[in-house]
């Protein structure tokens, strides 16, 4: 009964997650009755609907509302912008979907950074309070809900941008609306991939969910493998050298020396990639064992060769959103739109008032006002500037898109710096054309660091977190005590290396892994899955693991 209760019942300490028992309890129950009404295809829909709202519940407790009224509201905009004989009426409703979308987005995971900036910049002192508890508490004489803190409902950034790219894709004339509203429930809460992605575009998916169903062996063993890959990245590569290294490391990293501060960050590389692709690789697993086929999200991003070629390596799925849906829109490598130089005006200016140095805002105006004065008299000053910065405005919104929080904005706007200088190197560059395996490694090494580097302003709880690490590497290296440090880190970094050979395998050998796993005999299928679950149990912690991203 106990256990009966722990997956009917929500915990906001113990979220329904991939790597919990009560999962995959739940996800049998679900699978054997999608098995005996997946060949009706308004029923397979509306049963899908119904378990991914549970889920949802399960993972978000009462935030289910807000899935609900997203889903309610686009269903019927799409709907009406489909009807529409006027540009200008469909223009006046996809802008309504976008503004609703990024309302919703915005009062739930921005009003913290809105609010604080705004004090900031103006020395005033509001602070946050929650309309929807006000609102919710005004029908009792009893104050249920907190009025003076906003919760960030899990996932929101994921089926926010599915719901604003289905109401686009229907103006564009790519899509017709689906006829029904349950269908459109399943499309945007389709539990493997709500909460922590991979996006789905609506001109992808809509097509499955119209078709009959079909479970293929070729599905089953590309399923199961995704699965049990994913769950090792996750529970060995990403939280197991979490729990016993990198956490203790960032929690305090003035009481460690910089050595150790540096190995804690190329361990905290391969564990955002361990758990961010590990979830999306049992997502799309267990998406192809029902029949749907989701987006790759990730292609050895650490084999990038530069940070252009890392981004379309990464989170494909949110890249190639934000290129289609903002980047192309704001006028691509052709040209900046009044509204790029307003956006980037307004970023830059929140950079300077977060950072709060007066050497920082120095470099910064005096950096805008020198490329001004010359955009003005070299023209072809004015060009680069046109043709990049559309390219640094969509990674600075992709960083705030990660976090609410100016450091999230720097590291966007650091990664989008590594794409511009190095499209400006390739140019120059005596090593471009070279095609040695030297040459190659070289590339991808310098890339890998630059990646890893940019990534504390993504892992530190602050900015004043991040001066401390700054601090040690600067002051404390104690390299004298590094072999004592791998010594007694010792499995930890066994570990992060057996992580990095696999991800640095040629594909061809990661095929051939996967084409021995899909030929063998049943038999063997699960041999393979007992031994990968014994390793990841134990590897498994008792300390509650949540997933990375889904504080995005």
């Amino acid at each position: 009964m106990n256990r009966l209760s722990d997956i009917l019942g929500f915990s906001e300490d113990f979220p329904l997650i991939f790597t919990q028992i009560n999962f995959w309890i739940f996800f049998a129950i679900a699978y054997f009755l999608f098995a005996l009404l997946y060949k009706r295809i308004h029923l397979r829909n509306s049963y899908l609907l119904l378990v991914s709202l549970f889920f949802y519940y399960k993972t978000s407790g009462l935030f289910v509302g807000i899935l609900l009224f997203s889903t309610v509201s686009d269903y019927f905009i799409g709907k009406y912008i489909h009807l529409s004989a006027t540009e200008l009426k469909r223009k006046v409703l996809v802008t309504l979907s976008v503004c609703i979308n990024l309302f919703t987005l915005s009062y739930f995971k921005y009003a913290y950074f809105f609010t604080d900036s705004f004090n900031e910049l103006f020395h005033t002192n509001y602070e946050v309070v929650n309309w929807l508890a006000v609102w919710a508490n005004g029908f009792s004489d009893t104050s249920y809900f907190t009025v003076d803190a906003i919760i960030l409902p899990v996932g929101i950034s994921f089926y926010t941008f599915q719901t604003i790219s289905y109401s686009v894709d229907i103006y564009r004339r790519k899509i017709k609306p689906l006829r029904s509203i349950v269908d459109f429930g399943f499309y945007v809460s389709f539990f493997p991939q709500l909460v922590a992605g991979p996006i789905v575009r609506a001109e992808n998916f809509v097509p499955q969910i119209i078709k009959p169903t079909q479970v293929t062996s070729d599905h089953f063993n590309r399923g199961s493998f995704m699965i049990l890959k994913g769950l090792i990245k996750k529970m060995i590569f990403a939280d197991y050298i979490a729990m016993h290294f990198m956490d203790q490391v960032f929690d305090a990293p003035e009481m460690y020396s910089g050595f150790t501060n540096i190995m804690a960050l190329f361990g905290y590389s391969l564990q955002i990639y361990g758990d961010f692709s590990g979830y999306t690789d049992i997502a799309i697993g267990l998406a192809l064992l029902m029949g749907f086929q989701l987006p790759i999200n990730f292609n050895s991003p650490y084999k990038a060769i530069n940070c252009g070629d890392f981004w379309k390596r990464w989170h494909i799925s949110l890249s190639t959103w934000l290129r289609d849906y903002l980047y192309i829109p704001l006028g691509g490598n052709r040209r900046g739109t009044t509204a790029s130089f307003v956006i980037l005006g307004l970023i830059l200016t929140g950079v300077v008032f977060a950072l709060g140095n007066l050497w920082t805002t120095l470099i910064i105006g005096s950096l805008v006002l020198i490329l001004g004065i010359l955009a003005r008299r070299i023209p072809s000053v004015a060009n680069h500037i046109n043709t990049n910065i559309n390219l640094m405005l969509t990674m600075l919104i992709g960083g705030l898109w990660h976090g609410a929080s100016w450091k999230f904005v720097l590291w966007g706007g650091l990664n989008g710096l590594g794409i511009v200088v190095y499209k400006y190197w390739r140019k120059v560059s005596p090593y471009e054309a070279a095609r040695g395996w030297l040459v190659h490694a070289w590339k991808i090494a310098i890339t890998f660091f630059f990646i890893t580097y940019v990534r504390i302003y993504f892992r530190g709880e602050s900015m004043d977190h991040i001066a401390k690490w700054y601090r040690q590497i600067a002051n404390n290296m104690d390299m004298n005590n590094a072999l004592e440090v791998l010594s007694h880190y010792k499995m930890v970094f066994i570990i992060m290396l057996l992580g990095y050979i696999t991800h640095w395998l040629p594909q061809n050998s990661k095929n051939t892994i996967e084409k021995y796993y899909a030929n063998s005999p049943l038999m063997v299928k699960g041999l393979v899955a007992t031994v990968v679950s014994v390793l990841c149990y134990q590897a498994f912690s008792s300390d509650f693991q949540p997933f990375i991203y889904f504080q995005f």
